[in-house]
This record gives structure tokens, sequence and C-alpha cells, in this order.
């Protein structure tokens, strides 16, 4: 009864259009700049007024506020063990951005107590009516719990680099989560490309893979250039769209940001989907789980 209540609730938040949208990137395997895309694509978004919190959900090796540059009191370990409350494990970043860091020893929430879980769903859904994007940062790699949050979330973005083995990976990513749910949007997104004809091959080859053995459709996102702005602005602890706002990536990831918002306005007026089937499906991950 409380489930049907609260999933009636949720959809009428949906209706009223105050629920923010879940989104996750990911990549098939480390390396491919994920946390740094996810930092400034996060603060691009902010920069244009939106809501926007970060949730680092990198297993022990979370790296989101180094990026940003500030140090972190708490983690989303902390709430979810009940030492703190949720906002006191959300950060303040540049343009009013939020964020939440993974902390260490985040293997710990593998074994899901009742109690943990319900403090997970109670963040996500105090979250989701707070902003309006919820950005998600993946570990590397895929994990029976990382896969199971994912089925849950709304949409996925997914980093690759023109190496073949990246490919692969970013591939066997969203091969995984397609087999559990077949109707997730997927976005694609090359990173470090040395040419635009680099990243045009090698969205179109995820692209086409994805259609000839999986029959799914996918967005390209874009690409975005190799830039030694990144690295310099990693060496100083300043997201490289706040250091270097006249480099190449930093105008490239702009329209790539007013590209992603144009296309979720056009999805939306197009099919009548629920932010509320996020936390819905969330729950009835864990209930299977116990049974």
């Amino acid at each position: 009864m409380r489930d049907q209540a609260e999933t009636l609730r949720l959809k009428m938040l949906k209706q009223q259009g105050e629920l923010g949208r879940a989104i996750a990137v990911v990549s098939g395997k480390g390396g491919v700049g994920k946390s740094n895309f996810t930092t400034n694509f996060a603060i691009t978004l902010a920069n244009k007024g939106k809501k926007v919190v970060i949730v680092d959900m990198d297993i022990g090796m979370g790296n989101i506020n180094i990026l940003i540059g500030k140090n972190v009191s708490y983690s989303l370990k902390d709430y979810l063990e009940g030492n703190e409350l949720l906002d006191d494990v959300i950060f303040e970043g540049p343009y009013n951005l939020r964020y939440i860091s993974g902390g260490s020893g985040m293997s710990g929430v593998l074994e899901w107590s009742e109690a943990m879980f319900e403090r997970l769903v109670h963040a996500f859904e105090q979250l989701q009516q707070t902003f309006d994007y919820i950005l998600f940062d993946m570990g590397a790699g895929a994990t029976n719990w990382s896969l199971d949050l994912l089925t849950s979330i709304d949409e996925i973005i997914v980093l690759s680099t023109a190496e073949p083995t990246s490919i692969t990976d970013a591939y066997s990513m969203m091969k995984y989560i397609h087999m559990r749910d077949a109707d997730k949007q997927f976005y694609v997104l090359c990173n470090r490309a040395y040419s635009k004809e680099e990243g045009l091959e090698t969205n179109e080859r995820l692209k086409l893979t994805m259609k000839r053995f999986l029959d799914k459709e996918v967005t390209i996102l874009g690409s975005l250039p190799e830039d030694s702005a990144v690295r310099k602005a990693v060496r100083e602890q300043v997201p490289f769209s706040l250091a270097y706002p006249d480099a190449l990536i930093t105008k490239t990831l702009q329209l790539i940001v007013a590209r992603f918002m144009e296309h979720r306005v056009e999805e939306i007026h197009a099919h009548d989907q629920s932010a509320g089937k996020f936390l819905t499906k969330l729950r009835n991950i864990f209930s299977k789980g116990r049974d």
C-alpha cells in the first residue's frame, strides 16, 4: 500500500514538472576521462541556470571533489550508514553546483540492509525533488551493484575513446544494461578524439553495432577533442571549463550540453515518461534481492 501511494505521488509530481532527471555516466573501462567529463558537463549545465547535483558512485576511488579542487568531510557512505544527514554530505561547487563524494570503502554497501536501502531511496527522492539533473558518476566496468542501479536510472551517457578496446568495452557495457532494460535511453560520446573524423567514426561504430546486434537505437551526443587544457586543469585542480573557457574542448562541450538539453525537451514532448520510474524500479530490484 505504501509503495502504491509513493508511486502515485511521484507520478503526480512528474506531471507538475517537479522531478529531476536521473542520468548515469559510464564507460566500459577506466582512463577514458569519465569523471572529468561528468564534472565539466555538470558545471556547464549549472552555468545555464540548472540545478545540478553529482553523486560520485566510483567505489572506493571517487575523485569528483579532487577535480573540483575541494576537500570533503563526509561521503555518501557516511549517510548510508546513518552517521550523517543527507544535507551534511552534499557540498557546493561552482555555479551553485552540488556534489556528493563516494568516499572510500563503498564495497560495504553491496550487502544491503533494509535501513540502508531506505536511506538510499529517501536520498534519491529528495534529490529528484530538489534538482533538475542528478548525475551519477559510475565506476568503470560492471558490477552487480552498478548494474542494478543503472537498470533504475532513466538515461545513460556512455563514454568511449577511439581505441578498439574502449569501443568494445563501451558496447559490452551497453549490452549488459540493455539485457536488463531494453527501453533504456543511451547517449554515446567519444572523448579525447584527435579529429572530428575520428570522433564521428567512433560514435558511428557504436551506433551501428548496437543496431546490428541488439536492434537498439542510440543517440550520438558528439565528441570531445584531445586538448592539453584538460591535463593542465587537472594539475591545477580546477575544472577545464572554468580554467580555460576559450579552449576548444570547453566550447565543444557547451554545444554538446545544449544538444543534450534540446534532445530531452523533444523526448519529453514525444513520450510520456515518468521520472518516478527510477525509484519504483530501484525498490523492485531491492525487493527481488530479498526474496
